[in-house]
């Protein structure tokens, strides 16, 4: 025994064995980080994309089925399923750190919602004074449910609700099964020009709600240096600009006798135009600069000139319709 110890002593540690366990602990915290990092960052990048494709087409549909409701369906199953559906996205997956792809995702389901009731309501059935085609009241119900909902929701029993990816997937083939008793003639699709007007008439209501969208948010974010709300405000109009332009191009095939007959075909292709103009705009970065500034655009006044040509053209069609 070294007589320089005491009993029960032990020697003294080697410099710097102390520092190891130290050092192995940040060395596993900075790569949990970059872990983290990584999955939210690449995956974000990865999940991100607005298809802004104004080329896109349902498949095929047979005849007698409607064009429009082919594209409404195809719409939907392509965001929700295809794309992968990021408005309800928990903290936890990469998608819950976008904004602008909800927006878009969102913009595009708001048109089909609207699309959806006005099939319930007018063009689904027999002068109104018909019973409303199950599959489309189902269509209008289950389109038109909150987009961010996800397994969890704090106002619903037990807090366990339906997501969102559920009840439009309900949506999308509710319109596919109206649609294929369509073809077979067991289903109800009003090609009359009252039917159309109509349904124009609540379109050009719903962006021209959308132009007083953007002209608050022109005076409110305008004088900011960055308006974090500008590009959700920029990003959802696109998203219901495109799906109006693409459901819009389908209506027309489905009623070209009619629009022929009242010589709107010239018309007709400028609204269409320049909803999907509007739809295409995607800046790197949505600047919501002064209308008469000298150095930053303001997108949001780009995006609402086309939206307004649309909607006075939309009104322009709609009084042809009416004579």
């Amino acid at each position: 025994m070294d007589d320089d110890l005491l009993p029960f002593e032990e020697p003294d540690a080697p410099a710097g064995s102390g520092r190891r366990p130290r050092r192995l602990v940040a060395g596993a915290f900075a790569g949990g980080v970059a872990a983290v990092l990584l999955w939210y960052v690449v995956g974000a990048f990865w999940v991100h994309r607005i298809d802004d494709d104004t080329a896109f087409q349902p498949p095929a549909v047979p005849p007698g089925a409607a064009q429009a409701v082919a594209m409404a369906s195809a719409l939907v199953e392509r965001e929700v399923d295809d794309h992968h559906w990021t408005a309800n996205d928990p903290f936890f997956l990469p998608g819950s750190l976008l904004d602008n792809m909800p927006n878009y995702q969102q913009g595009i389901l708001s048109a089909v919602s609207r699309f959806a009731r006005e099939l319930t309501d007018h063009l689904g059935r027999t002068r109104g004074s018909s019973e409303a085609d199950a599959d489309l009241v189902t269509a209008a119900s289950r389109l038109s449910y909150q987009g961010d909902i996800w397994v969890f929701d704090t106002s619903a029993p037990a807090f366990i609700a339906a997501s969102s990816e559920s009840q439009y997937r309900e949506g999308f083939r509710a319109l596919r099964r109206y649609n294929e008793r369509l073809a077979s003639g067991d289903a109800v699709y009003e090609r009359r020009a009252d039917n159309l007007l109509a349904t124009l008439e609540r379109i050009a209501a719903d962006i021209g709600s959308d132009s007083a969208t953007l002209d608050r948010q022109l005076h409110e974010g305008s004088g900011a240096f960055i308006d974090f709300r500008g590009d959700d405000v920029f990003y959802n109009i696109k998203g219901k600009l495109y799906a109006y332009g693409l459901l819009l191009r389908a209506l027309g095939e489905d009623y070209a006798p009619v629009i022929a007959e009242r010589q709107a075909q010239a018309a007709w292709a400028q609204t269409v135009d320049n909803m999907l103009t509007a739809a295409a705009l995607q800046p790197w970065v949505v600047v919501n600069g002064a209308p008469d500034g000298q150095f930053l655009p303001s997108h949001l006044a780009t995006q609402g000139f086309y939206l307004l040509r649309a909607r006075t053209q939309l009104r322009e069609i709609t009084n042809i319709l009416l004579k």
